[in-house]
């Protein structure tokens, strides 16, 4: 998808105007003065930003304008949380605010995606299955069944567990007039007690204290395994202010943890 030939969400890139830092310092003193058509200025002015950072999403199944529309949303939050007294330029700002709220929109909408050939091959495994028990007079194994679809045993199998709801927690699986029991009570974690439970409500409070590119920072670093310098380069700033930057996150976060 390159820059100056898409056509995302009705919006011809190849004419979006492109601002410079002279130009956005002057709009974001009339945004700061509560002029709205220069904040709409502001945001067509850099949504070739946007653009770029939703082509480093691409691939994964997702419609790009949805993408899009989502990173604008990241753009508008960027604008209103800006701090022009900082001395950093706004894309060093906005693209890391892009980036977290495309990954939470991935996150909250595909906790689950099973792909077409998947369903596609589940599809016909239940054909099969229905027709060979007939056939059979029996319920057929998935030998027989991979064996009628020219497939792999593995590939019906992954097929026919990718499209099975997934169970609640809260589901009774056994109720003799009294209580119900639960699938939550036949699960149990010796890994995860009371203690980790409560230090892990602190910790998350902890990290919600911080700013959004802090958070990222940590999250990056301590969750995600990067290392300074790959994060550094994803969200466009040096190692030294990556080091510096996690330091006083981790500094702010011991007060509550």
């Amino acid at each position: 998808m390159a820059l100056n030939k898409v056509d995302i969400c009705g919006v011809d890139t190849a004419k979006l105007p492109v601002l410079t830092n002279a130009q956005m310092k002057v709009l974001f003193e009339r945004i700061a003065a509560g002029d709205e058509s220069a904040r709409d200025e502001f945001v067509g002015g850099n949504l070739r930003l946007v653009l770029s950072v939703v082509q480093r999403f691409a691939g994964r199944g997702e419609m790009m304008d949805d993408l899009f529309q989502v990173g604008c949303i990241g753009l508008m939050k960027s604008i209103d949380n800006f701090d022009t007294t900082l001395g950093v330029r706004f894309s060093t700002y906005a693209v890391p605010m892009i980036i977290g709220e495309i990954r939470r929109y991935l996150r909250d909408n595909n906790a689950i995606r099973v792909s077409r050939s998947l369903r596609d091959i589940a599809y016909k495994a239940m054909q099969a299955r229905e027709k060979l028990g007939i056939d059979l007079g029996r319920e057929p194994t998935v030998a027989e069944i991979a064996k009628a679809l020219e497939l792999k045993e593995e590939d019906v199998v992954m097929a026919l567990d990718a499209i099975q709801e997934p169970m609640s927690l809260n589901e009774p699986i056994y109720h003799d007039n009294g209580d119900a029991l639960y699938v939550m009570d036949q699960i149990r974690d010796d890994h995860n007690g009371e203690e980790e439970w409560a230090q892990n409500i602190a910790l998350k409070g902890a990290m919600e204290r911080l700013g959004d590119r802090e958070r990222m920072i940590v999250q990056m670093r301590f969750f995600g395994g990067r290392t300074q310098m790959e994060v550094a380069e994803e969200i466009g700033i040096s190692q030294a202010q990556v080091s510096r930057l996690e330091k006083t996150a981790l500094a702010h976060m011991r007060k509550y943890v």
